[in-house]
C-alpha cells in the first residue's frame, strides 16, 4: 500500500480558558471546549475506536486483541458512564487495520448492528464485510452475512452504516474489478475501484446493491449521514488525471445523484492517502470535513451546507498551521455552527485537536485533547455529539506494547 507518510509525537490531555475570536471586524467571546479524560470501557490490548449516535447516546466500540485472536465489542454512554462491555464477535481470521475499523450502531428501532473484516482469501487485500444485528441489546446475535455478492476474493471495506426506514443502509469500498494481485499498488490496468451500496428491510432481506461511484481511491475511509431529504455518502473520487478530492452522492426518491466534488482542490497524487471525510447532518443543515494537500503542506478544511448537500459553502480552514487529517465534525444542534477534530502536526508532535467553527467562518481557538502515539498505532482519533456533550476516543500505547482505547468528554460551548 503506498500512502502517505505519517508523523506523531506525544501531548498531554489539556483543558483551556475561554478565548477570544474576530470575524468581520467584531470580537466576540467563545467559551472554550474543555475535554476532561473519563474511564474508558475498553480494557486490554484495545485499539480501532469508533462511535456512533442514536436517541439512546453515544456507542462506543473497539477491537480487543488476545494473541491472534480478535474480539469486537462496544458500550454505551449513559448518565452514569459507560456501560460494562460486550461482545460482538471474534475471530482468528479477520482483517483488523488502523484505517479500515468496524462498527457497531443502534438503529432506530432499538436493533444493534456491527460490522468487521474478515479474510476472504490468501491474498492481503482479500476481505469481505461481514454484518450481525442484535435484538436484545448485545445478548445474542444474529449469523453473519455480507453486503457483496460478487463472489471475489478481493477487497471489500471500508464501509459506513446508516438507518434507512426500519432497515439498514450501507456502503462500502469494493475491489471487484480491481486484480487481485495489484492491491493498492496498481495504477494502471489494474482496474478501479468502485463504492457500493447495499440495503436491507426491516426482516434483514437484502433488497438492493447498486454502485454510487465507479471509481475512487483504493483506501480512504467512506462517510454518511442522513438530512430531512435523504442520504448523503461522501468519499475520495479518483479521476483519470490522478485528481483525489473529496466527492458526495445524494440518495434521494430511491436514486444515487451524480458524484460531485464538495470542492475543487485538485489534489493530484498518484498513490492512496489513507484520509477519508467526515459529515454530519441535522435537517437540511449539513456540514462535510476533509483532508487534502496545498503547496506541500497537509490541510484540513470544512464546509457548510443548507440545501441538504446540494452545494455548499466556501471552505473553512480547520487547521492552523500544518495537518495529518483524520478528520471528524458533529453539527450542533440549532446548525450555526460546527464541532470539527484533527491531528495537528507541531513542533514535531502531533495533537489530536478540537475547535467551534461558525458559519461565518470565525474559529475559536484549538484545543489539544491528547497527544498520540508513533506510527500508524494511533489510528484515526474519533468525535461524536449526543445532545449539549462531546464524547472523543483515541488509542494510546500502553504497558508492554500493548494499546489502548482512552476517552473523554465535554459540553458543547
Amino acid at each position: 500500500m503506498r500512502t502517505l507518510p505519517t508523523l506523531i509525537g506525544a501531548l498531554a490531555l489539556v483543558a483551556v480558558a475561554p478565548v477570544l475570536w474576530t470575524t468581520a471586524g467584531a470580537t466576540q467571546v467563545a467559551a472554550a471546549i474543555a475535554p476532561q479524560a473519563v474511564g474508558s470501557p475498553a480494557i486490554g490490548n484495545a485499539a480501532q475506536p469508533q462511535l456512533s449516535v442514536s436517541s439512546r447516546g453515544v456507542l462506543l466500540s473497539w477491537i480487543e486483541r488476545t494473541g491472534d485472536l480478535a474480539t469486537l465489542k462496544f458500550a454505551e454512554r449513559t448518565a452514569t458512564g459507560w456501560t460494562d462491555a460486550r461482545t460482538v464477535a471474534s475471530g482468528r481470521d479477520w482483517f483488523v487495520n488502523w484505517a479500515d475499523v468496524p462498527s457497531v450502531m443502534r438503529l432506530p428501532n432499538g436493533t444493534i448492528v456491527g460490522h468487521w473484516l474478515q479474510k476472504s482469501g490468501a491474498d492481503t487485500y482479500a476481505y469481505d464485510v461481514r454484518l450481525s444485528y442484535s435484538k436484545d441489546d448485545g445478548t445474542t446475535w444474529s449469523p453473519s452475512f455480507i453486503p457483496h455478492h460478487d463472489g471475489t476474493k478481493t477487497e471489500h471495506g471500508f464501509a459506513s452504516l446508516f438507518p434507512m426506514g426500519d432497515g439498514l443502509g450501507a456502503i462500502w469500498l469494493d475491489g471487484r474489478n480491481m486484480k487481485a494481485a495489484a492491491g493498492h499498488d496498481e495504477h494502471g490496468g489494474g482496474g478501479a475501484m468502485t463504492v457500493h451500496f447495499g440495503r436491507f428491510d426491516s426482516n434483514w432481506k437484502q433488497v438492493e446493491e447498486s454502485v454510487v461511484d465507479a471509481r475512487v481511491c483504493e483506501c480512504c475511509p467512506t462517510a454518511v449521514t442522513v438530512t430531512s431529504e435523504g442520504v448523503i455518502a461522501a468519499f475520495r473520487d479518483r479521476s483519470g488525471a490522478e485528481i483525489r478530492d473529496i466527492y458526495t452522492a445524494r440518495l434521494v426518491n430511491g436514486k444515487w445523484s451524480a458524484p460531485a466534488a464538495v470542492h475543487a482542490d485538485g489534489w493530484k497524487i498518484a498513490a492512496c492517502p489513507v484520509n477519508g471525510p467526515a459529515l454530519s447532518a441535522n435537517g437540511r443543515n449539513v456540514v462535510a470535513s476533509w483532508f487534502t494537500v496545498k503547496a506541500d503542506q497537509g490541510q484540513a478544511f470544512l464546509a457548510f451546507s443548507a440545501d441538504a448537500g446540494k452545494t455548499y459553502g466556501a471552505p473553512i480552514r480547520v487547521d492552523d498551521g500544518g495537518s495529518l487529517g483524520r478528520v471528524a465534525v458533529a453539527l450542533v444542534p440549532d446548525g450555526s455552527a460546527a464541532i470539527a477534530t484533527w491531528i495537528e502536526f507541531a513542533d514535531q508532535r502531533s495533537q489530536f485537536r478540537v475547535r467551534r467553527i461558525e458559519r461565518n467562518g470565525a474559529r475559536s481557538a484549538p484545543i489539544t485533547v491528547a497527544g498520540l502515539a508513533a506510527g500508524r498505532a494511533s489510528g484515526y482519533p474519533r468525535m461524536a455529539l449526543a445532545g449539549q456533550e462531546l464524547v472523543f476516543a483515541w488509542t494510546e500505547s500502553g504497558t508492554g506494547g500493548a494499546m489502548q482505547v482512552k476517552t473523554a468528554t465535554a459540553r458543547v460551548p
